[in-house]
């Protein structure tokens, strides 16, 4: 019997997301799914108050990272699919389903929607058209938020808890390592809001810069070979200016470019910072 959203537990982790977190879970619930879960980090905004109007099951996240957070609602999934969704993301009508359809039909263990924007304004329109270059439908290594997967598969093989924004990463390497999992980028889309100020770009790149240190720091120390580890080092620069820009049309290349420039080198500064903090706290703890 197919799949349908009434099969599909969400899970949101939320930290003070008042400006989307009703239109959030209102388009879930609008879209007929199952179950609403949503985890949250002590917020103080309000978010909390809305999450348990709205969702069926609101939990603590002690705080740990994004990697324990989904674990601790996925723990209380019940569904067949397990829908991972950000607290900005509004899902429009029909696209849950091609999700599920792109889910079941690809012979794949999880699928991510495309993410589109909402404004009209140069951050706006820079990320768009960051993500137009960058995350094409079709097969993907990795796939990262929104994301949705088989139910059973993720919680008996569930995130690291300890990674704090490589989650995505290191369950999609770990599952195409351990039993050959295969992952793609669905036709489906979904919108995000509140995300189309330079602050927002900064949290953005703040937080992939952390992942990216993660998610070398300890490939080096399992013994990643020096061609894998210049992949890794290589890895912004290429996903976040170079496929953007050659996949656009040369119009929309020459007016996103300066924006992709500003967003790679940022995702970089904040990865050296990532690094030299860690250093710096190996060193004090070595006293």
């Amino acid at each position: 019997m197919p799949w349908a959203p009434a099969d599909v537990s969400a899970v949101v982790c939320t930290l003070n997301s008042i400006g989307g977190i009703e239109r959030c879970l209102t388009s879930l619930r609008d879209r007929g799914v199952g179950q609403v879960i949503v985890v949250d980090a002590g917020s103080t905004d309000g978010t909390r108050e809305v999450a348990d109007r709205l969702a069926d099951t609101v939990l603590d996240d002690p705080g740990i990272g994004l990697g324990n957070a989904r674990n601790v609602g996925l723990a209380h999934a019940t569904k067949p699919l397990i829908l991972n969704m950000g607290s900005d993301n509004i899902m429009p009508l029909g696209q849950l389903q091609q999700m599920i359809d792109d889910l079941e039909e690809g012979g794949v263990q999880g699928v991510s929607a495309r993410t589109e924007i909402e404004g009209s304004d140069y951050v706006s329109r820079g990320l768009n058209a960051w993500r137009t270059g960058r995350f094409a439908p079709g097969p993907a290594k990795i796939i990262g938020t929104p994301t949705l997967f088989v139910g059973d598969l993720l919680r008996t093989h569930p995130y690291d808890p300890t990674r704090r924004f490589s989650d995505d990463s290191e369950l999609c390497e770990r599952w195409a390592r351990e039993f050959g999992a295969r992952f793609a980028i669905s036709n489906a889309y979904v919108l995000e809001v509140g995300k189309t100020s330079w602050d927002e770009v900064v949290v953005r790149c703040r937080m992939y810069g952390i992942s990216d240190d993660e998610v070398f720091s300890l490939g080096r120390d399992s013994g990643w070979s020096l061609a894998r580890q210049a992949e890794s080092l290589l890895h912004p620069a290429r996903v976040d200016f170079v496929e953007p820009v050659t996949r656009l049309q040369p119009k929309d290349a020459v007016i996103a470019a300066p924006f992709l420039a500003a967003f790679t080198t940022m995702r970089y500064f904040f990865w050296g910072r990532s690094r030299i903090q860690g250093a710096l706290g190996s060193g004090r703890r070595g006293d």
